[in-house]
């Protein structure tokens, strides 16, 4: 559970200490290194070159030569025309606005239509919000409900805002909720009778850890059946018991049957860590399996200029709470407090998230003079050198993502977008680029198109110097694509659970939800209304959906313009949330000193205010996070040791990686003895052999195959090659062998012993029904029908073969290629019968073309070139099961 003490461990926000800028930790120390910044300022100088313009591998171009007069017979100093200056391209070509006119003459009236429809919906949607808010506050909040509001509103510690939050959960009734089982978002039966079974196995599997089991057998099966059943629910909402709705509906806590499945989840999973019934190789397989199936965790804050100061209240109350993830990404702004989370360790970070942290955040110090200068000469209203020289401190100078893991064994990620609009954005961490300096990537994630400039990301060499990473392409802020990255986070980390602390000014006003979020329910009739009404709710989810929807027209028919280079269509239409999501209430004066550097009162409030923004939320993140944390335990504590060097050590001994070898010889001689196989699965090809038992084969499709050991029959010789031996066949391919199954027949006669086809009686249709449940050989093949007359004697007869013609072309093509390969051919066999099989072939030709005219067929098809099982081909043919 969160840890819900009184006081912090590092000073309190309201308190004198918590405004004492020297009692920061490192706060005399800037970590600048002069040199640094210097080669980060000559590899902004340098232009930004475009790998599809110049050939990045090849080496520097020689300097040309200066001519000083066209000719001997022209002077040296001649007065020559300035060259015009160039036309620059235009932003966008006909790749991607298409030719046509009817595209130029409707781009504009489109355009101007779209953008006024989109005004009239923001205007309406900013009027039904105002009507929700008057709604909630003049009908909703009145009388006692405000009354028990205002100690949620005012608490400065998670208990005293637990103790209102139960107050408040009592007077609505949601305590009845909480004790009734059935909801309609989550699968009560399946949860009630899994606690109540691993209650009952983990008991006993705690009996016999006692000893008070006296058959070894039922002790071990105790705690095997507690394993697999951990197994099988340790998963990512499983049953719907972290499906959000189950904390949308009370101030505080879920359903009482929720809350003991999750508890008796944890006391399982610790006493599957610490018994001693199962070893080491087990344990360490299970909490891997745990770990793949239940994810991670991560936080991610969003961008918003001064707004991500908010984020170091929410950082703040997961820290006082023993709830902060290993995995954090920040964009923009929120790279900033990332950066900050990612490189201290927790006794630092409860000293520096207090007000007097705002003497460090200093990037906003230049007056409006300079502003105005730089931007009409640079395009940019911040410097970046300047900005990275501040930025060192909250980096601790230039640490890169590899050593800030080793530090703190938090994973710090930063998103960055190409300035070029059609390159992947990326994600930096220590996988991705382990190399590259932290402060680099902060700056490249919070270069916004005229505020700071594309910045080059910097990387640190083995002698400890820094130098451009990829190529020094330039890099901008990751907001503008990818604020909340949680695709890549997923790909790369395996999150399935995240937290998301949202501050986008642009976005907050639209952030609306109709049946209340985690920890914050609906109180319009005693939270089973809708905010505002039922048909509030629907206008102002009308109105934002249409919004979205234009924006995407503009965007797919490329009308958008592009102001500074830059798409801004997915600053709105990307995706903003996670699983939980906290929105910190910001104020009108926050968007006045949107680019302005806080004082230590301001910061005091957004601290105070994030962390009540985060309190509704930890009892949910709680519940995640014990689970999560016993499994990490077990991944940590069973993991493969490392040896001196730092590698990981070999599971196996010596003994036995020198014994694999041999025993794969082994197989395969055994398996050689028995005659060749076709193993359908790797699992499969060390199970052949008639010493063995008969092991399932998963196959596609829903077919399930068992192999058998059973002699096979003697073959039955025809067109052998005089000039060529036998020899086994390659291993067929899975289409084939599906192939041959379709198409060979159920009843088919095996070869008796003195190789000649036996008869089989007629059975009933049931009889038939019952005969394709037999085994299918694994060398297959589709080839024509045999040649011997007196085979083709019992084909004609209908005592050969279990289907007769029936006139449908496809019976009677598998009718005739019903045939398999020999695998036991010796090959005296073969040039004893070579002769006798030379007498016969040219009457057999004739009797197949006799047979062909019959059935239908030409002679091309039996006397095509290189067909499987002419006489060329040194293959026989074996009939039988």
């Amino acid at each position: 559970m969160a840890d819900i003490k009184k006081k912090s461990d590092g000073p309190a926000p309201n308190s004198a200490n918590g405004f004492d800028f020297t009692l920061l930790p490192d706060f005399n120390n800037d970590f600048v290194q002069d040199d640094e910044l210097d080669e980060f300022a000559r590899a902004l100088a340098e232009p930004d070159i475009s790998p599809s313009l110049e050939d990045l591998t090849s080496p520097p171009a020689e300097p040309k030569t200066f001519i000083t007069a066209l000719n001997d017979w022209r002077p040296i100093h001649q007065r020559v025309r300035r060259r015009r200056k160039q036309k620059k391209p235009p932003r966008r070509g006909k790749d991607e606005t298409r030719e046509g006119f009817v595209y130029t003459i409707l781009k504009w009236p489109l355009l101007i239509f779209v953008f006024g429809w989109l005004f009239f919906l923001s205007v309406s949607y900013g009027l039904t919000r105002l009507y929700i808010y008057l709604y909630e506050h003049w009908i909703t909040w009145t009388g006692t409900r405000q009354r028990l509001k205002k100690p949620l509103q005012n608490a400065q510690n998670y208990e005293d805002w637990i103790e209102g939050a139960k107050q408040l959960d009592t007077y609505l009734g949601n305590d009845e909720w909480k004790a009734k089982d059935e909801y309609a978002y989550y699968d009560s039966n399946t949860i009630h009778r899994v606690h109540q079974q691993m209650v009952k196995l983990r008991k006993r599997a705690e009996s016999d850890e006692n000893g008070n089991s006296t058959h070894p057998a039922e002790q071990q099966k105790a705690v095997e059946d507690l394993r697999t059943l951990v197994e099988a629910c340790v998963k990512n909402n499983f049953g719907g018991f972290e499906n959000p709705r189950l904390y949308s509906e009370t101030y505080y806590g879920t359903k009482n049957l929720v809350q003991q499945f999750l508890n008796e989840l944890e006391t399982s999973l610790s006493f599957l860590l610490k018994t001693t019934q199962l070893n080491a190789e087990s344990k360490r397989a299970t909490f891997k399996h745990l770990g793949t199936n239940f994810g991670r965790t991560a936080l991610c804050l969003s961008g918003g200029a001064t707004f991500a100061y908010y984020h170091f209240g929410v950082a703040k109350a997961l820290l006082d709470a023993s709830l902060m993830p290993e995995v954090i990404t920040g964009t923009s702004g929120g790279a900033l407090v990332a950066a900050l989370l990612g490189t201290r360790t927790d006794a630092e970070l409860k000293k520096l998230l207090v007000p007097a942290l705002a003497h460090r955040i200093t990037a906003c110090h230049d007056d409006m003079r300079t502003w105005a200068t730089r931007w009409y000469r640079t395009g940019a209203r911040f410097d970046s050198v300047d900005w990275a020289r501040r930025c060192g401190w909250f980096t601790r100078g230039s640490m890169t993502f590899r050593e800030a893991y080793q530090r703190t064994g938090r994973i710090l990620n930063v998103s960055c977008v190409p300035s070029d609009p059609h390159s992947p954005t990326i994600l930096a961490n220590y996988l991705t680029c382990p190399d590259c300096v932290i402060w680099s990537a902060v700056l490249a994630s919070a270069a916004v198109p005229g505020i700071l400039n594309p910045v080059v990301l910097m990387k640190k060499n083995r002698d400890g110097t820094l130098a451009p990473y990829s190529f020094g392409h330039k890099w901008k802020d990751g907001s503008l694509r990818t604020d909340i990255p949680l695709k890549t986070l997923n790909l790369h980390f395996n999150v399935r659970f995240s937290i998301v602390s949202q501050v986008n000014p642009h976005i907050n006003l639209f952030f609306f939800s109709s049946r209340g979020s985690v920890g914050r329910p609906v109180t319009h009739r005693r939270g089973r209304g809708w905010r505002g009404g039922f048909l509030g709710s629907a206008i102002e989810q009308y109105l934002k959906l249409d919004l979205t929807k234009w924006l995407k027209v503009l965007r797919h028919l490329e009308l958008l313009p592009r102001p500074l280079g830059q798409d801004w269509s997915e600053i709105w239409l990307q995706r903003f949330s996670g699983t939980i999501t906290i929105w910190p209430k910001s104020i009108l004066s926050d968007f006045y000193y949107i680019l302005s550097d806080p004082s230590p009162q301001r910061l005091a409030r957004m601290i105070h205010v994030g962390q009540q923004s985060a309190f509704p939320k930890l009892n949910f993140i709680a519940n995640r996070a014990k689970l999560e944390h016993v499994i990490q335990q077990g991944r940590r504590q069973y993991r493969p040791y490392r040896n001196q060097d730092g590698d990981l050590a070999n599971v196996l001994s010596e003994d036995d990686l020198r014994g694999l070898p041999e025993q794969a010889k082994s197989d395969r001689e055994l398996d050689n003895r028995n005659g060749p196989s076709y193993p359908m699965s790797g699992s499969e090809s060390s199970s052949s052999g008639p010493s063995r038992p008969a092991s399932p084969m998963q196959m596609p499709l829903g077919f399930s195959f068992t192999t058998k050991s059973k002699p096979k029959p003697a073959p039955v010789r025809l067109d052998p090659s005089p000039s060529k031996k036998p020899s086994a066949p390659d291993s067929p391919s899975l289409s084939q062998r599906l192939t041959g199954w379709w198409t060979r027949s159920p009843r088919e006669p095996p070869a008796d012993s003195a190789s000649r086809p036996r008869p089989r009686p007629r059975k009933s249709p049931s009889a038939d029904a019952d005969a394709y449940s037999h085994d299918r050989p694994t060398s297959m093949f589709e080839l024509r029908p045999p040649r011997d007359q007196s085979i083709r004697d019992l084909y004609a007869r209908g005592e050969g073969v279990s289907h007769r013609r029936t006139g449908s072309f496809l019976k009677e093509l598998r009718r005739q290629s019903r045939v398999f390969i020999d695998d036991d051919v010796s090959d005296g066999e073969v040039e004893r019968s070579a002769d006798d099989e030379r007498a016969r072939r040219d009457d057999g030709r004739a009797d197949d073309a006799d047979a062909g005219a019959e059935d239908g067929f030409g002679d091309d098809e039996d006397e095509g070139e290189g067909e499987i099982g002419s006489p060329g081909d040194g293959l026989g043919v074996e009939l039988g099961g």
